[in-house]
This record gives C-alpha cells, structure tokens and sequence, in this order.
C-alpha cells in the first residue's frame, strides 16, 4: 500500500497545522534490506509519527545503543523534530529514549539515530522495521539573552527542586 492510501486509511488531525518535510530512505544495500516505510501517525490525532529501526537489536538491562533509522529529513528553519518514547516499549519493557526528548535540529542532514536505554529487567530484542520512537515536529523560538545585573523578584524567587512540595 503506498503513503499516501496510508495516510488516507489512517485519518489526519483534521484542525492541526501541516508542515512539508523533505525526506530522503537509504537506499537498500545487502546490509539494510529494502526501504522502511516512510514516518506515520498511527491515528488520526497522534500527534507524533513512528521512527523504526533500520537494524535487529538487542538491548540487555541497563545497556544503551544508538539506533538507525534508515532516513534523514530537512526539518524547515523555525521547527524541530523531537524524538520520544513510544509509551509501550516503555511501559511494557522499560524500553525509552535515554535523552528524551531528543532534538533534531533543522539544519542537521544525517541519518536520524535514537539513543534507546532498556531500564526493564529482562533482554528486549527488536526486529528491522520495528517501531522504536516518535517524531514529533515543533516549532521553536531562539532566545535573544539580555543580560541583566539582576531578576525581578518574584513569590518562588530561587527555590528549585522539591520547593513548591512533594
């Protein structure tokens, strides 16, 4: 079934905002195999579209690997991908993103990765074309510091961790 059927099958957030992306598959090599299938939300209103692994992996407890995905992408200036857990891998096998969210950002053409981290107690074994991450695109705002000699007060003021209670 093509990308686009797909699409149709599975819906659109109908009031979200579109982006065009540019994506680019590797080509299929006798170490890759064919192509994964291009990003997708799995519902309507998922907000985030399934990364898949371009690799079979084990992961023992505790251990961490860099997974490829078997694509790049042109993020547009004024956006970013961010790459999160997928909530089952996490909470069936303790299965997530070890710097979640991570950042792609717009002007970075390589081979997306995703640094996975097994926090469960037992080996979990993926196969190629498994779903391992969502890409979630967003827009970003680039801070312009003004430094100052000192910050408005405020009720909190400087009380960080655990200050405001449990």
């Amino acid at each position: 079934m093509g990308g686009e059927d797909e699409r149709a099958l599975r819906g659109s957030m109908t009031n979200a905002p579109r982006i065009g992306i540019r994506i680019y598959r590797a080509p299929a090599s006798s170490a890759r195999g064919a192509p994964l299938p291009l990003p997708l939300p799995m519902t309507g209103g998922a907000s985030g579209s399934d990364l898949r692994a371009d690799e079979v992996f084990t992961l023992a407890p505790l251990e961490r690997r860099l997974v490829p995905t078997g694509i790049c992408v042109a993020i547009p200036p004024g956006f970013e991908g961010q790459v999160r857990p997928r909530s089952g891998l996490a909470s069936r096998h303790g299965v997530t993103v070890v710097n979640a969210p991570g950042t792609i950002d717009s002007d970075y053409r390589g081979e997306i990765a995703v640094a996975l981290i097994n926090l469960g107690q037992e080996r979990f074994c993926a196969e190629r074309g498994e779903r391992i991450a969502q890409l979630v695109i967003a827009p970003v705002v680039q801070a312009d510091w003004q430094e100052a000699d000192r910050l408005d007060e405020t009720a909190r003021g400087s009380g960080g961790f655990g200050s405001t209670g449990r």
